[in-house]
């Protein structure tokens, strides 16, 4: 049975840190994806106004939960957070800086609704538009990538991408640990232990310069080579998942439409 987006709830998990200029055009971005959709957003202990822009979200109800981290903890800590919050069918990560595209979460979800997927990538890489950037950044992405999947055994072609969609009952099988952008990485390698299906669909990329606020550097890509062997290689492993047919959630007494 192949399921439309109207019965399905997506939660989409949102870390957010330091980006007071460019969180409430990417909530209302995710707001206007004609889906039912619960916004998670967690603040990892912004300093610049983001917490308090976040706040008075919730407050209007255009953000349905807000997790205030103590302090930074990092990426990979807030998704964690995010996931234990989750009350949806399937998740997704949301970065807040305008990155990508909420509007494209119905070609991601499509091989989830139809039954051939259990997680679905959305690839900077396959031939969306993008934004013209660094060439050492797109290098370092493909190394990554080559070395996450010869310890995968996987052909995925953009392992780093922030849009990971995944059904929900598997997300919170997945034993993750990792604190910053190890979160990628670690996401791959656990979905592979799992033995999940996963498939890729093309997005657009409309990545930032280090001038307007992007954050992840060398060190990151430096520090992923050992969140790849660590995750494929050290327990804890992730156990094998036994996909179930996604039910609409009006079949199981629960009510869809979302905002």
């Amino acid at each position: 049975m192949t399921l439309r987006w109207n019965q399905i709830r997506i939660s989409v998990l949102m870390p957010v840190y330091n980006e007071a200029a460019h969180v409430t055009a990417a909530i209302e971005r995710v707001r206007a994806v004609p889906l039912d959709i619960e916004i998670i957003c967690v603040d990892d202990g912004s300093t610049d106004g983001t917490r308090e822009i976040l706040q008075r979200l919730e407050e209007h109800g255009i953000i349905d939960r807000l997790i205030l981290q103590p302090k930074n903890m990092g990426k990979g800590a807030a998704v964690r957070a995010a996931i234990q919050a989750a009350t949806g069918d399937v998740m997704v990560i949301q970065d807040a800086d305008l990155e990508y595209d909420p509007s494209e979460y119905p070609r991601l979800i499509e091989p989830i609704l139809d039954g051939r997927a259990d997680a679905v990538f959305g690839s900077r890489f396959l031939g969306g538009p993008h934004r013209v950037l660094y060439f050492w950044h797109r290098l370092g992405n493909g190394l990554l990538t080559l070395l996450s999947n010869m310890l995968t055994d996987l052909n995925v072609s953009d392992m780093e991408t922030c849009y990971k969609m995944v059904r929900a009952d598997l997300m919170k099988t997945l034993p993750l640990i990792s604190n910053r952008f190890g979160i990628e990485p670690e996401l791959t390698a656990r979905l592979a232990q799992a033995g999940a299906r996963i498939y890729e669909v093309p997005i657009s990329y409309s990545g930032r310069t280090y001038a307007e606020g992007k954050k992840i550097n060398w060190k990151d890509g430096v520090a992923a080579l050992w969140h790849i062997f660590r995750y494929n290689l050290l327990p804890p492993k992730a156990p094998r998942f036994e996909p179930r047919p996604l039910q609409p959630r009006l079949e199981r007494g629960e009510g869809g439409g979302g905002h």
